[in-house]
């Protein structure tokens, strides 16, 4: 069996889905920019790319295979870029003395709470999915 890589359409969704979201992350920097806060482009880019590929679903029903199939290759690919991140504020955390426990307590619920939230709504939608 060919490797994936050698297909010609593996190319063509690794390359559109690196198009996609990089149009939409300068398109909000220039908008951010316009409106004088362009440190917060890549959060308005990112709701942005959210909703785009949300009404994308709920209009054609789903997303294209290509494009799910490149996103999860790229998110599995680009979760090294986190790790020297996630190091370094691990060590600074320590610094941190008696507020460590709250810091601490603090990042764990703005994880996991979100995280809770979203596995119930993509079990949600994986039920309605396999029973319509």
């Amino acid at each position: 069996m060919k490797p994936a890589y050698h297909s010609p359409s593996f190319w063509f969704g690794m390359l559109a889905t690196v198009i996609i979201v990089v149009t939409v992350r300068e398109t909000a920097l220039y908008v951010c920019t316009l409106l004088k806060m362009p440190t917060a482009a890549n959060i308005v880019g990112l709701v942005t790319l959210f909703l785009i590929l949300m009404m994308y679903r709920f209009v054609k029903g789903g997303l294209p295979s290509w494009l799910s199939y490149s996103a999860s290759l790229l998110l599995v690919d680009s979760g090294f870029a986190f790790l020297p991140v996630s190091a370094g504020a691990g060590i600074l955390m320590f610094g941190l003395g008696l507020e460590f426990w709250a810091v601490s307590l603090t990042i764990i619920i703005s994880v996991v709470l979100p995280l809770w939230f979203v596995a119930k709504l993509a079990q949600a939608w994986l039920v309605n999915e396999k029973n319509p």
